[in-house]
């Protein structure tokens, strides 16, 4: 009896209770040279960067995680010198768990072609993102429309053009 009281109290405060935060699971693969299944654990020893931006639906918030050139680092992608000649031909494919996919070429990514961020979000306005945008989530401030930003990512694959 104790237990079915216990559970209702938010309900009789008004407040819905949060549903637990998705499991973080993310994928390397593609022409890399380490492919990867990354944790949330494995994530939150990257370098972290927080930005402001406004979604699609104009709501501006601030934005924490990885920029994305770390995790695909971390897998042995080449940047800065190492992305030139056939390399160039290289591109990211952002794939989200319904199955929305993305293209980022890689000098998109790298600061020696750009000062342009794309992170890879796991937090908003401080908290984990919620089940609907996340776990993880791509986020790129300076774009002005956000077909891009995908959702709910699972997997970023290295592919190269024919």
């Amino acid at each position: 009896m104790i237990g079915i009281f216990v559970a209702l109290i938010p309900a009789i405060s008004g407040q819905t209770p949060q549903a637990p935060a998705p499991e973080v699971s993310l994928s390397v693969s593609g022409e890399v040279e380490h492919p990867l299944k990354l944790t949330a654990a494995d994530l939150g020893k990257l370098p972290r960067r927080s930005v402001r931006a406004r979604d699609h639906d104009g709501k501006e918030s601030e934005f924490e995680g990885s920029p994305l050139i770390e995790v695909l680092k971390l897998a042995g992608v080449k940047f800065g010198e190492g992305l030139r000649g056939k390399n160039l031909a290289l591109y990211l494919v952002v794939e989200a768990s319904d199955g929305y996919r993305a293209v980022y070429a890689l000098p998109e990514l790298d600061p020696a072609y750009t000062d342009k961020v794309v992170l890879l979000a796991d937090k908003r306005d401080g908290k984990p993102i919620n089940a609907k945008e996340g776990p993880l989530r791509i986020v790129v401030p300076d774009e002005k429309r956000q077909a891009r930003w995908v959702r709910q990512v699972t997997g970023l694959v290295i592919e190269r053009s024919p």
